[in-house]
């Protein structure tokens, strides 16, 4: 009866667009975009863009690393998967660390690690010092995925926190644009410098950003906890209910139970773990990760043009994915899911289809023309909601239980991105149509998934979506 009862008290009174005045100052209820609190976002979307450098990285450089250094196919799968790899370690280290040694430390940490992977990659001249110098960024990146949406979440009204959690995520879209653009013109070496830049630009910035006010206010650092929280709604504005919530939802949660590992596994965190962890692990099933890492080779294997291709998904994906990030507050984060995995189930269907076709002899001039349209229709619908798992984990994950599930969530996901983007070129070697009819199936488990368990986040205060969601677990 006391869990229950503390439970029940996490459960807030939703504030009306009309309570947007408390003691003749401004609520934080309203859009409070303050110098500080945009500069933070802004800066965060360079270490994401870094990300997408990465990402896109591979896709890019493939050509020209695998003829310098004589690299077998193994060899470059592994150089590309071994990103994902690194990131699942990141991902074990991330939660704790950002606990522990708070959220400004560990973003550090992370931008060290990515300037030494880059730098690893830009002097490599073999395959060890290529490999050495994925790995330290994926490790780097294990904590980002993690780190940066949680951070973003923490310091932004809920009613702009789906957009510029989603805007900062969205930089790396912008940064696999950059490499597949660059990628058509510079060399391989050139384009891990341009990688490496927008991490030494973060490291730079950190210096002048704020900790999470939810993180100060969890270690009981109060006076700092208020007056972060103060600069980054604005001078004009009255914390005191967004600070006492705050409070007050931290204390509950301490109570219900003593911070441990196995604490996330609790019925009463059943359902919030499940839809993380669930459509974290569903995302790169999905195939469209795979595609990113490598889509030069599967233009080359359909006989389309590498460089239409990779120009118009470079082009295209820019205005989608800010589609994306404009709709999190307003459409929601359950339709932006399902929208894009709905794009994504039949751009794969399109471009196996069309392998099929291949296979057969028939339409042989039009095959590579619908591979490349399935290809890119499916990266731009993974475009349209890359940011959105992140952000529903950002938000869905109680604090207490943040660091160590939103480390197990990210390990899964980067556990199962590592085994999928090793064996995609086995398995376009294996069956083009093949590999992509099994994507198409996972995007329709993933359809399913998101229509039967995601809940709608949009507009909703962090404790009151803890607090619902402890509700229908228990």
């Amino acid at each position: 009866m006391k869990k229950e009862s503390m439970e029940e008290g996490l459960i807030k009174k939703p504030v009306t667009n009309n309570e947007i005045k408390i003691n003749g100052k401004d609520d934080t209820v309203g859009s409070s975009v303050t110098p500080l609190l945009l500069f933070s976002t802004v800066l965060s979307g360079f270490v994401a863009l870094s990300n997408g450098c990465a990402a896109g990285y591979t896709s890019a450089a493939e050509a020209g690393i695998m003829e310098d250094l004589s690299l077998s196919i193994a060899q470059f799968s592994l150089f590309g998967s071994i990103l994902n790899f690194g990131s699942m370690f990141g991902a074990i280290a991330s939660g704790k660390l950002a606990d522990l040694m708070g959220r400004k430390p560990t973003m550090l940490l992370m931008d060290i690690l990515v300037i030494i992977g880059w730098s690893a990659i830009i002097f490599a001249q073999g395959a060890l010092w290529l490999q050495l110098g994925r790995l330290s960024i994926g490790f780097g990146f294990g904590i980002l995925t993690y780190l940066l949406p949680v951070y973003v979440a923490e310091i932004t009204p809920k009613n702009i926190r789906g957009g510029f959690s989603g805007g900062v995520m969205f930089m790396i879209n912008v940064g696999v644009s950059v490499m597949f653009f660059a990628g058509n013109i510079i060399a391989w070496r050139s384009l891990a410098v341009i990688g490496v830049l927008p991490a030494l630009i973060h490291v730079l910035g950190l210096f002048f950003v704020p900790e999470s006010p939810r993180w100060l206010a969890n270690n009981g650092r109060e006076k700092q906890f208020e007056d972060t929280l103060q600069r980054l709604r604005g001078p004009n504005v009255d914390i005191t209910g967004e600070a006492t919530e705050i409070r007050d939802s931290i204390a509950t949660l301490r109570q219900l139970s003593e911070p441990r590992f196995m604490e996330m596994f609790e019925k009463k965190y059943a359902r919030s773990l499940i839809v993380v962890i669930g459509t974290l692990i569903l995302l790169p099933l999905g195939g469209s990760l795979g595609l990113l890492f490598y889509a030069s080779s599967i233009f080359r294997t359909a006989g389309a043009s590498v460089t239409l291709g990779t120009t118009a998904y470079a082009i295209i994906q820019i205005p989608v994915g800010a589609l994306g990030v404009l709709s999190l507050d307003r459409t929601g984060r359950r339709p932006l899911l399902l929208v894009s995995f709905i794009g994504a189930c039949l751009g794969s269907v399109l471009a196996g289809v069309a392998f099929v076709l291949q296979d057969l002899n028939l339409w042989e001039e039009l095959s590579g023309t619908l591979v490349l349209i399935g290809v890119l229709v499916n990266l731009l619908s993974f475009s349209l909601a890359v940011s959105v798992p992140w952000v529903i984990m950002a938000e869905m994950l109680p604090i207490n239980i943040k660091g160590p599930a939103g480390s197990l969530g990210t390990f899964s996901k980067m556990f199962v991105a590592w085994i999928v983007n090793y064996i995609f070129n086995f398995l376009l070697e294996w069956s083009p149509s093949g590999m992509f009819f099994i994507f198409a199936s996972f995007s329709g488990l993933t359809i399913l998934f998101v229509a039967k368990m995601v809940p709608e986040t949009k507009g909703r205060t962090l404790e009151e979506i803890e607090a619902s969601m402890l509700d229908k677990s228990v």
